[in-house]
């Protein structure tokens, strides 16, 4: 690949990077590597960002090598456990064709809990199972691996865990009741760990559902692929009426990231509910608007922060940038008298946030601290990630 700008990209990225594939068992490759699925997908899409970026192929290799050890680890039932092979049930040949047609496991370090054992919240933080919201994130790793390969195998798995995933995870309450959503369920997809509905759970599907359709449509095999029209039908009317605002930095930058996802579906037509783009960044701004304000974590030393949930809202408000360039380069794709333009120009005013966030978590003291170390293999990747943010954020390219 011929060699791009690297200019803009940091060197620690790299650095983080390399020494999270190391450290993590992915090169040199272990028998039993640490595989997380939350903090893989984001790694997929650095390695993508360092390919594009320098164009070089180790990079290309990770992303793809990473895959396909999320794929035969958190594909597969756990050491361990009595159950053996892939979670889908599938046999060995056919479980590798279709590696995520039976979920992807989170990676916790605790076996999920039985349906006989009494639920323990504390715990159940530390259990295995399958969280909705981490397999949206594979699905959307998924989707940069094919755009950038060209490889169209990759959508066609995102698709098989979007339809397995929204099978599962949805529900109506009553006959003919409009669906809702549980937060967590067993490894095998067999019974519901907790309930209760993630806040983001359904935009994050929606938008999802979208760019998976919007990628699938651009293949030539795709005619063979069932459409995910119906469960994007499902997850906006679940999506109607929830209430999106929160403080949650991490839950902010999710909005913000979300929003920036829809802009770019928008103007290549292939995001039908675009009402709902106003609304999600009028939430992501009284998130914002409330976390200036109290942000009293921002003071504190490393010890009593949370690294990955900040650089979340780093990543976010990186997405904000990208969307008001995206504005000014296609202004009338969001129709006449929007007043997108004035939101995203509210919401720069707290650009000085993501600044100071990653120069804080920048600083080599601050990453030897218990929190930093805590979650370190988090913590790394999604500095990376603020670092390098358009493997993750663009859609397009």
């Amino acid at each position: 690949m011929r060699k791009g700008p690297t200019a803009s990209l940091h060197p620690l990225a790299r650095e983080l990077m390399l020494e999270y594939a190391a450290s993590s068992g992915l090169s040199p490759a272990r028998p039993a590597p640490q595989r997380y699925l939350w903090t893989d997908a984001f790694a997929v899409c650095n390695f993508l960002a360092l390919y594009r970026k320098t164009g070089e192929d180790q990079y290309r290799k990770l992303a793809l090598d990473l895959v396909h050890q999320v794929h035969s680890t958190l594909g597969r039932h756990r050491t361990g456990d009595e159950r053996k092979g892939w979670i889908s049930g599938l046999d060995e040949k056919e479980g590798g064709e279709h590696p995520t047609v039976g979920g992807l496991r989170i990676g916790k370090e605790m076996h999920e809990r039985k349906p006989e054992e009494s639920f323990d919240e504390s715990r159940e933080w530390d259990r295995d199972g399958q969280y909705y919201h981490y397999l949206t994130k594979w699905m959307h790793a998924l989707a940069r691996v094919s755009l950038v390969t060209r490889d169209s195998q990759y959508t066609q798995w995102a698709m098989e865990l979007a339809k397995t995933a929204h099978a599962r995870f949805t529900y109506a309450p009553s006959p003919g009741a409009r669906k809702r959503m549980h937060w967590k369920m067993s490894i095998d997809l067999s019974y519901v760990l907790v309930p209760s509905m993630g806040q983001h759970d359904p935009l994050d599907g929606l938008v999802t559902y979208c760019e998976l359709q919007a990628r699938a449509d651009q293949s030539e095999e795709q005619r063979d692929w069932p459409s995910l029209s119906a469960e994007s039908a499902e997850m906006a009317r679940i999506c109607e009426g929830q209430r999106l605002i929160t403080d949650d930095p991490l839950g902010i930058g999710g909005l913000l990231v979300d929003a920036y996802r829809m802009a770019q579906l928008i103007v290549t037509g292939s995001f039908p509910y675009a009402g709902l783009l106003p609304e999600v960044l009028d939430a992501a701004r009284s998130g914002l608007d409330y976390f200036a304000m109290t942000a009293a974590s921002q003071r504190l030393s490393a010890d009593y922060r949370l690294a990955f949930r900040e650089l979340g809202l780093s990543i976010g408000l990186h997405a904000v940038g990208h969307m008001q360039k995206l504005l000014n380069q296609h202004p009338g794709a969001f129709g006449r008298g929007s007043s997108l333009s004035v939101q995203i120009e509210y919401l720069m005013r707290h650009f000085p946030l993501q600044t100071e966030i990653e120069a804080f978590w920048l600083e080599g003291r601050n990453r030897k601290s218990d929190s930093w170390l805590a979650h370190r293999f988090i913590n790394m990747v999604m500095l990376a990630t603020s670092l390098a943010p358009d493997g993750f954020l663009s859609l397009m390219s």
